[in-house]
């Protein structure tokens, strides 16, 4: 009988939901198990990662993307030794700056009011996707997971990032097989996230891809989906 491959614990981004890994769920779940997370219930980090930690498998593969990387180094801070490999997409592993943290305060004053999907559209979205890239569908996909979670959960994620700690330690003491991959016109996780994290991490393997924005998974697919596949085979 052969054994199971390691199991696959997906992470969604600030305001989206398994759609957001709909490639990869198709890609992978054919020969692993492949779950996504919820992370919409909790306003802290730490909290997230506890929930995650109690529905997840005793052993697994954690992937997580934007805020879900975040939350992902979390996990990995409070249970390492559950977590066979890693791979952190288009993340950012320090604690909030301080300009964005007060930003912050009115978005979500706006969302309370009514006003979260016209300022998604208008300021957030546009942040996203790589210049010149087919958009249309990617913008609808991102408005529709944000019109299913809610201001509700726009407020919980955005407490969440404003408080969240820095995991450099964390990843400097990390050392299972471990991926971090970014777009190359990533404008909220910019390159040099990724490439600091590569040298906390001297064992991971670094992957940028051309032409891709904050949403690699969407965005650019077939990358990411081979990026992933050669990970998850050194685990």
């Amino acid at each position: 009988m052969e054994t199971p491959l390691t199991p696959l614990l997906l992470l969604p981004g600030m305001m989206c939901d398994a759609r957001l890994f709909t490639p990869q769920v198709n890609r992978f779940s054919a020969e692993r198990a492949v779950q996504v997370a919820c992370l919409t219930r909790h306003n802290r980090v730490e909290q997230m990662a506890q929930a995650v930690l109690a529905s997840a498998p005793e052993r697994f593969a954690l992937a997580g993307l934007s805020m879900g990387g975040i939350v992902a180094m979390e996990v990995v801070r409070q249970a390492p030794q559950r977590v066979a490999g890693l791979a952190l997409l288009d993340t950012n592993p320090l604690a909030e700056d301080a300009r964005v943290q007060a930003s912050r305060g009115p978005q979500m004053k706006t969302a309370a009011a009514g006003g979260l999907l016209d300022m998604l559209v208008e300021r957030v979205f546009p942040n996203y996707l790589a210049a010149g890239a087919e958009q249309e569908a990617m913008l609808a996909t991102c408005f529709a997971m944000a019109e299913t979670l809610g201001a509700g959960v726009f407020i919980r994620q955005s407490q969440a990032l404003m408080h969240r700690p820095d995991q450099t330690d964390t990843l400097r003491r990390f050392t299972v097989p471990t991926l971090i991959l970014c777009g190359d016109e990533d404008r909220l996780c910019p390159v040099s996230r990724h490439t600091l994290m590569k040298e906390l991490m001297p064992h991971a393997r670094l992957h940028i891809i051309p032409g891709a924005g904050h949403l690699t998974t969407l965005e650019k697919p077939t990358d990411t989906n081979d990026a992933m596949a050669q990970w998850l085979e050194a685990l």
